[in-house]
């Protein structure tokens, strides 16, 4: 083919072609993913930013604009939408997915960060040229300029509806969230205006990464030899790395002796383990363990005490990941492909079970920004089955006087409280444990017995556990 440039368009402007942008077409990438295949941009972004690194096209500052860009657009989905519906001249549900993606990256450049307006406008119309096409990278044009007339808050005046007339509604739209996710949060949270907006916030903000030193193998005085390491605020055995710390850098973690755990899903088994029991203390279970990160440090905590941990996942390919976590530990273990509604072992084989049951996940909505879009209230209908099935099997399989713990990243109440209080009314020889006090130094932790965490309170994902004693 000729390298000379086609003829000169109807226009009379020479033909340009467009400039690539590797960070901006990166981030596109992870966004059409996210969208086409039901996709987590935190398990489709690090293999693109490997691959970019690896072929010389990134830097650091490349991977930190690329990772803000996927996350920001993701966090902000449904405030740019409402803004960009009121700049195109047809419904949203109209407009192309991809068009759609290019848009939100284009709103979040210029509401979301500190990129200048011409700069913002410009590279997301070079990037709609290259993966969109010429036609359409002039209505994405035309529509930047028109985002870019005023900034959020002046955007928000005018989309969302005042908060004295629909405050959930009026939530959703600043903060960013599905209406029926903001209702379920503030019923959860309870309290008044302040309590939800704190939260509602902490979910649009980028978490910190943790990392758990397992019992055994690793310290956190080792780790926190690390740069860019901090000690946990509640955990012992965790440490937090500051904006660009890389867990991959770590010896540590590349060698299994330490891992990436939010402290809330630590302290969820620290306070299982440290859990009174009545009796022998040698075997426990969990119950639901992939991908791994509870079952690792209930087995170094375990080892500790010469106990044998049972680790049972349903699905084979997240049991292979059980055993790859636990690989290197200190005592005795087994893992092993099963369900835990139809339980492998005997009834009161165990003397302490956790079950972390599947749930909507929005206890994390500041890791995975998209589920808030993808679920649905009756995504609540298809979890409830299961999560009873799989604690009415924990209380047959702990023996009289061990210890359940009933945990799930979700702070809605028909998955936490109402599947406990369901349950209970079946097993009327079972005790509640107050859980505050195995969880020591964590404030703001409500009435007990059970204790809910909150990203605005305690800095972890909204992880809920309720531990249960057998007495009969």
């Amino acid at each position: 083919m000729s390298d000379q440039p086609r003829r000169p368009r109807p226009s009379g402007k020479p033909y340009r072609r467009p400039k690539k942008d590797p960070v901006r077409i990166l981030a596109f990438e992870a966004l059409r993913a996210v969208d086409e295949r039901d996709a987590y941009a935190n398990l489709v972004l690090p293999p693109l930013l490997r691959k970019a690194r690896d072929k010389g096209d990134f830097d650091a500052r490349d991977a930190a604009l690329a990772t803000e860009l996927v996350y920001g657009t993701l966090r902000r989905q449904g405030t740019y939408d409402a803004i960009i519906a009121t700049c195109v001249d047809r419904p949203l549900g109209e407009v192309d997915p991809p068009v759609l993606d290019v848009l939100g990256l284009g709103a979040h450049q210029l509401l979301g960060t500190r990129i200048p307006t011409h700069a913002a406008v410009s590279a997301t119309v070079e990037l709609a040229r290259v993966v969109l096409g010429d036609g359409r990278a002039k209505f994405v044009n035309a529509v930047l300029r028109k985002v870019a007339q005023d900034d959020l808050d002046g955007w928000l005046e005018r989309v969302a509806p005042p908060y004295d007339e629909d405050p959930e509604d009026h939530l959703a739209v600043v903060h960013s969230h599905p209406r029926w996710v903001v209702s379920a949060l503030w019923d959860s949270l309870g309290g008044g205006r302040a309590g939800i907006e704190e939260l509602l916030r902490a979910d649009n903000e980028r978490p910190e990464v943790t990392l758990v030193a397992r019992p055994g193998r690793a310290t956190a005085e080792e780790l926190l030899d690390e740069d860019a390491a901090v000690p946990g605020r509640w955990s012992p055995y965790a440490v937090r790395l500051s904006e660009g710390g890389e867990p991959g850098a770590v010896p540590a973690v590349r060698d299994g002796r330490a891992g990436v755990q939010d402290e809330g899903s630590q302290l969820v088994a620290i306070a299982l383990a440290n859990a009174p029991v009545e009796g022998p203390d040698r075997r426990w279970l969990d119950g639901c363990a992939g991908p791994g990160g509870k079952a690792a440090l209930l087995g170094a905590l375990a080892a500790e005490r010469g106990a044998l941990l049972v680790a049972s996942e349903k699905q084979t390919h997240r049991a292979g990941l059980v055993a790859r976590a636990l690989d290197g530990n200190p005592g005795p273990y087994q893992v092993i492909a099963a369900d835990g509604t139809r339980p492998a072992w005997r009834p009161g084989s165990f003397d302490r079970v956790l079950v972390d049951v599947p749930c909507t996940g929005l206890g994390a909505l500041r890791r995975r920004p998209e589920a808030r879009w993808r679920r649905r209230p009756q995504d609540l209908e298809g979890f409830a089955p299961l999560q009873r099935g799989l604690l009415r099997t924990a209380l047959e399989s702990v023996r009289v006087g061990g210890v359940v713990g009933y945990a799930t990243c979700s702070p809605h109440l028909a998955e936490t409280r109402a599947v406990v209080a369901d349950v209970l009314k079946q097993h009327p020889d079972t005790d509640l444990v107050d859980a505050r006090p195995l969880l020591p130094g964590v404030p703001d932790l409500g009435d007990g017995p059970d204790v809910q965490l909150w990203p605005h309170l305690h800095g972890t994902d909204a992880m809920y556990l309720a531990l249960i004693r057998r007495t009969g």
